[in-house]
């Protein structure tokens, strides 16, 4: 897919991928004798080189003669990305929670929010779960962060693409900002409580204090994410420039099983029509998250998309974790940034408590549980605002499928996929009788049949969860 004239890259280096076989000598020689400054290898893509602009060439013209001498699968620019922040006036200040309860406050609308406190009553920790957040980098000694950063053995929190070490500090604060949101530490009586109150953020640092990446970064922070045990990447970032380079490293983490969320962008714009990248790659590990407010209508400025974009998640006025000192919260800040990690910090809750389900059915329980907004209609693929009690307890259904007129009576029950339910029956709706105990299949129901014996007397019936 060709990209955007728009779209801004380096000029000192580009991605190339050799084709089988083919030295760093052939490729020299295919460019006329050139030097060859291989910049960077990523074994784990196939081969994926970073390679240095000649002085005198320009990357376009580089990149002309390396396609044409046919020993490259591709070569193609090293796109810059920006980080999906459009920030309000700082204020040094905690804010409301809203997004996790929403009781009206501020002019806002009751319930419009993940009902978190609900999600909560299920389960608030993914202590064993590795986060990646692709960003600025992270605060690990704040206060409401601290005890969530991932560490290894050597002592390092992640890592830093640009300068190539295991201290990935925030500079900027966005990391930082995105990280509280998905799991500041809860229940603490400190600031406020991320999606997850127990997780493992592991901080890759792909973006500098500008809020510019590019994607050989990128791709670093994501190999990194993949060899070290992440299950879930979170990327608050975007682009126009369609890479292969990018998209490949994302199949390489679906065929890890690795759960990405990507940010829709921050510009009011139908993302079906003028793709913005991660989130247009159609790769099933990807969740596309658009952006929301208070009032539970699409942020202005979120951009959209009824094919390309999955769901949306509270984005409008958030505060969060800064990264200036260990006791600093600001906001209100606004993006489609602060969307994914609502998203990110779900999918977290969601594999410890599933922790054999795949990618894909952690992903249909996230899309399956949201709540369906006629503001969100045409705006995104499920026309829906994420929901934490929904996607960690779906609410059980019992339809009747037959007649009163015809006997037996046939049921379904649907609750969510792999859910124990029990169907009870009563005569007076005040005292219960289990009668059936079965758990629902992978596409969340079951059906069963009433057999009672002829002169029963008239029962209801109900169906409960039982986990």
């Amino acid at each position: 897919m060709p990209s955007p004239p728009s779209a801004a890259y380096r000029e000192d280096q580009i991605l190339v991928q050799p084709r089988t076989g083919i030295s760093d000598n052939s490729l020299r020689q295919a460019v006329g004798g050139a030097d060859l400054e291989v910049r960077q290898r990523f074994p784990g893509l196939r081969g994926l080189q970073v390679i240095g602009v000649p002085v005198g060439e320009t990357a376009a013209s580089f990149i002309a003669q390396l396609r044409a001498s046919g020993l490259v699968e591709y070569a193609e620019p090293d796109f810059i990305r920006q980080l999906d922040l459009t920030p309000n006036d700082p204020q040094y200040a905690n804010g409301t929670a809203w997004a996790l309860n929403n009781f009206g406050q501020s002019g806002g609308v009751t319930d419009a929010d993940i009902d978190a406190a609900e999600g909560w009553d299920v389960l608030t920790a993914a202590s064993n779960i590795v986060v990646a957040v692709i960003d600025t980098g992270i605060r690990r000694t704040h206060e409401d962060l601290a005890a969530n950063v991932w560490t290894n053995t050597t002592g390092g929190y992640g890592w830093n693409a640009l300068i190539t070490n295991s201290i990935p500090g925030d500079d900027e604060g966005h990391g930082s900002l995105v990280s509280g949101v998905l799991g500041g530490v809860g229940n603490n009586g400190k600031g406020s409580a991320g999606v997850a109150w127990r997780v493992q953020i592991m901080a890759c640092k792909s973006f500098d204090a500008a809020r510019n990446g590019s994607d050989s970064d990128i791709i670093e922070g994501i190999e990194f994410a993949r060899t070290n045990g992440a299950r879930i990447i979170n990327m608050s970032l975007s682009g126009t420039g369609f890479s292969v380079s990018l998209s490949n490293a994302l199949f390489i983490a679906r065929e890890a099983g690795i759960i990405v969320v990507a940010s829709a962008g921050n510009e009011a714009a139908n993302v079906d029509v003028v793709p913005r990248y991660p989130a247009c790659y159609d790769i099933d590990n990807i969740i596309a998250v658009a952006a929301t407010t208070r009032t539970d209508d699409l942020w202005s400025s979120s951009n959209f998309g009824a094919t390309n974009v999955d769901l949306a998640a509270p984005g409008h006025q958030i505060t969060s974790t800064f990264t200036f000192s260990d006791t600093l919260y600001i906001g209100p800040v606004s993006g489609t940034s602060f969307a994914a990690p609502y998203v990110a910090g779900t999918c977290a809750l969601l594999l410890a408590k599933y922790p054999t389900e795949t990618h894909q059915q952690i992903i249909a329980r996230v899309l399956n549980g949201v709540d369906i907004l006629p503001s969100l209609t045409g705006k995104c693929a499920t026309s829906g605002r994420l929901n934490l009690r929904k996607t960690l307890s779906p609410p059980v259904q019992l339809t009747l499928l037959s007649t009163a007129a015809i006997l037996p009576l046939q049921f379904r029950v649907n609750a969510g996929p792999n859910r124990s339910c029990v169907v009870e029956a009563s005569t007076n709706l005040t005292s219960w009788t289990p009668v059936l105990t079965n758990t629902t299949t992978a596409a969340g129901s079951f059906d069963f049949t009433e057999n009672a014996p002829a002169g029963t007397p008239r029962r209801f019936f109900r169906a409960v969860s039982s986990l």
